[in-house]
């Protein structure tokens, strides 16, 4: 079955077409040939600075939607009332004078490669993947939307290799929409990432076509010539004819499947890392602890920037009852991954950072739950070459205010740039009005201890 957009069609992307509507060839229904797979893979020519063990530099995101709570994790506030305070009581780590909560003994165990921020500022009270996953606020935005970080490196240092797409978004799909995220912005489908967890899942399949059909289906993407150039404003089309060998890489080469097939991994790092649970948590993530795994296999295939959302951690209820059920399965996870860049020698490459939206009340609700608190929060980077085995940060007795050394969205994005090879305070990309658009605001720096 072939299905062309036809001239009259009023079926749109929400950036100008509608996706499955564009192009369905057999079997494949735009399988390994959507196209913002093809687009994804705009540049195939290797623009990195080889160094460290993995021969690029990447970063790996973890998104925790709905805002965990910064005081039962790394933050804890022993002196404060029990009302503030809450159930959990603090572990020595293996760096003195560090301490977190006593579900996290993994972490605590690896507190030399880890870097907890305890003062998060710049938050808005939004449920809403954005900001973790752009660095900015969902207001005032430049036509066409702030990109993701992954579509921004995608723009600016391109593919690691020829079928490898530089951007992976491993998220499925979320109940609550604004947690969802893989958006290129103003970038365009160009830098849309590869998702094989949401709509990019059967993409590497060829569905019972042999490699012979498929080849000689692939005569049909001469179609894609022939379409209205009209819908280029929005740069779903750009350089449309130079993708088709690409599409056809990814389904006839298997470093990209072969990152994506977990039963190829050492047993017993698999057992390491845990499963979790695939069902979703409230109406965020399911909790898959071997997304972590997938992700190192991903950035040491070649991938330059991973993002994956984990569990649910909007608690207005049974705050304590539910971190008892969360906070094992993530300090497992998150310590098996920076162990795993350890062991393999990956950890001068690839800079981990794990957070959500916002923070928690310091005062536990009549449900003992705690509600959303944006004026701090807390993250835990790892990785990237970067001086770890310290704190960044304090907030006040009761955990509601940044004490000292407040650090704002803008620097942990200028951190992360920085450790990818990235001079924030010189790279610019385009928006669709032509308008240079700088990757962090003037004025934010890399965060000066850990450079």
């Amino acid at each position: 079955m072939l299905k062309i957009l036809s001239k009259g069609s009023n079926r749109r992307f929400c950036d100008g077409l509608k996706r499955r509507s564009f192009l369905q060839i057999g079997g494949l229904a735009m399988g390994g040939l959507s196209l913002p797979k093809i687009l994804a893979l705009e540049n195939t020519v290797p623009k990195t600075v080889k160094s460290g063990g993995l021969g690029h530099k990447a970063v790996i995101m973890i998104y925790m939607p709905g805002g965990p709570p910064h005081q039962d994790m790394y933050d804890l506030k022993m002196e404060a009332p029990r009302e503030i305070r809450g159930e959990f009581n603090p572990i020595k780590t293996k760096v003195p004078g560090i301490e977190v909560c006593e579900l996290l003994p993994r972490l605590a165990g690896n507190m030399d490669k880890l870097i907890p921020i305890r003062s998060i500022v710049g938050a808005k009270d939004r449920h809403e993947s954005f900001q973790c996953l752009t660095g900015r606020l969902n207001e005032r935005q430049p036509a066409g939307r702030w990109p993701e970080m992954g579509s921004a490196l995608s723009e600016t240092q391109g593919s690691t290799s020829p079928g490898m797409p530089p951007f992976v978004a491993l998220s499925p799909r979320m109940q609550h929409r604004p947690y969802n995220n893989g958006k290129p912005g103003f970038l365009g489908g160009a830098h849309a990432p590869f998702k094989p967890m949401d709509d990019g899942k059967d993409d590497l399949k060829l569905n019972g076509i042999s490699l012979d059909q498929f080849n000689d289906r692939g005569k049909l993407l001469r179609g894609f010539d022939q379409f209205r150039r009209d819908v280029d404003n929005s740069k779903t089309m750009e350089g449309l004819d130079a993708f088709t060998q690409q599409a056809y890489g990814i389904l006839t080469s298997s470093q990209l499947s072969t990152a994506l097939d977990l039963d190829q991994e050492d047993p017993k790092v698999r057992a390491r890392y845990g499963k979790g649970t695939g069902k979703h948590q409230g109406d965020g993530a399911p909790r898959l602890n071997e997304q972590f795994l997938l992700a190192r296999r991903l950035v040491e295939a070649g991938v330059r920037c991973v993002t994956l959302s984990y569990s649910f951690w909007d608690w207005h209820g049974s705050n304590f009852k539910h971190a008892r059920t969360n906070l094992p399965d993530f300090d497992r996870a998150m310590a098996s991954l920076v162990e795993d860049l350890h062991d393999r020698g990956l950890n001068e490459d690839v800079t981990v950072i794990a957070w959500g939206e916002f923070g928690r009340t310091p005062r536990i609700n009549k449900n003992a739950g705690r509600d959303h608190w944006p004026r701090v929060s807390s993250a835990l980077l790892a990785g990237g070459g970067m001086r770890t085995g310290q704190v960044i940060g304090s907030t006040t007795k009761d955990g509601g205010e940044a004490k000292d050394r407040p650090v704002h969205f803008q620097e942990v994005f200028a951190t992360l740039y920085h450790n990818l090879g990235i001079d924030t305070a010189t790279t610019t990309v385009d928006d669709l009005s032509g308008r240079p658009r700088y990757l962090v605001k003037p004025g934010f720096q890399p965060l000066r201890e850990v450079i």
